[in-house]
């Protein structure tokens, strides 16, 4: 038999005996049935490939392949932090990571919040549709589009500027405007997208909250203070820990779109190196390497966010 409990409102289910639990199984199957594609997808396209992850610690030959190609240990690491324009890569990234973290991953709560607060069920939909819409353009459209307003030939931001007898700026062609380009594209392209989980949690707020609020002569802002935005900080804190766990992939394509031998000092990021060193160069195993950084500097920040959401707010991922 198989009994229920209930440990902080989720239910846990006990099983008497081997055959309960695959009576329970058999019950459920239809829900086992559904999953196998995503687990399949994720052995085969996340699973299998970690074991390639042993060509960091070897002098990789495509011809002789995994098993018949020399160990040479951490050569590849330590190549890799000799490296002089290494340094300056992983600071780009690591500025980029975190200028994104703080300015852009608010911005979806604020829009989340403005959307909710929009009583025109007709205009509410119509600011949703033009919002999301930038979502679905590849960045090699978002980067033709930002590269010909930027332009100072015939861009509209230098045309604008030429108004206030300002001379044009070449926005692509220096360091200092590129972090800026990559942020603000970012927020334009995704924060739409982004408040579709936050407007799910704002939804499933209880109504009577809003009313007793309201009877105790609460405005909307105080609301917003009060009850909405406790409401959704679970929402926030779990998406803030996964945000934390991509903070070294800001996107290859992202910036590659943008980069140029102009910008590349404050632009290049760990992607785009790689795939000068890995695709164009054939150095597999160096960006094995690289890329196997990446995950465990990956795995040590979310472990890190994790632990300490726990004991500060008591929401985790796991």
């Amino acid at each position: 038999m198989a009994s229920k409990t209930e440990t902080a409102g989720q239910p846990v289910y006990r099983f008497a005996s081997s055959r309960a639990k695959w009576g329970f199984i058999k019950k459920h199957m239809a829900l086992y049935l559904i999953s196998i594609p995503g687990l399949v997808y994720f052995l085969i396209f996340k699973y299998i490939p970690m074991g390639g992850s042993m060509i960091a610690f070897q002098n990789y030959n495509i011809f002789k392949g995994i098993t018949n190609s020399p160990w040479v240990g951490l050569e590849h690491f330590q190549r890799m932090f000799a490296y002089p324009e290494f340094m300056n890569i992983l600071k780009n990234t690591l500025l980029l990571g975190f200028y994104d973290l703080v300015i852009a991953f608010p911005v979806p709560i604020v829009l989340a919040l403005l959307l909710s607060e929009i009583r025109s069920t007709g205009f509410k939909r119509v600011v949703q549709t033009v919002v999301y819409m930038p979502h679905f353009l590849s960045w090699v459209i978002v980067g033709g589009i930002l590269i010909g307003l930027l332009s100072p030939s015939t861009g509209v931001v230098n045309h604008i500027l030429g108004w206030f007898n300002m001379e044009p700026i070449y926005f692509l062609g220096e360091n200092s405007y590129i972090r800026t380009i990559l942020i603000s594209s970012g927020i334009w392209k995704d924060s739409g997208w982004g408040t579709i989980i936050y407007l799910a949690a704002i939804a499933g707020i209880n109504p009577d909250l809003y009313e007793a609020a309201e009877i105790d002569g609460a405005g909307r802002f105080r609301q917003v203070m009060s009850i909405t935005i406790p409401a959704i900080v679970p929402t926030i804190v779990i998406l803030f820990l996964l945000h934390i766990g991509r903070f070294m992939d800001f996107g290859f394509e992202r910036v590659f779109v943008f980069l140029n031998p102009l910008n590349s000092q404050n632009g290049e990021i760990l992607d785009t190196y790689v795939y000068r060193a890995g695709l164009i160069d054939r150095q597999y195993s160096y960006t094995t390497a690289i890329g196997l950084f990446k995950s465990l500097v990956g795995l040590l920040l979310i472990g890190t966010g994790n632990a300490l959401s726990k004991r500060t707010t008591g929401e985790s991922l796991y």
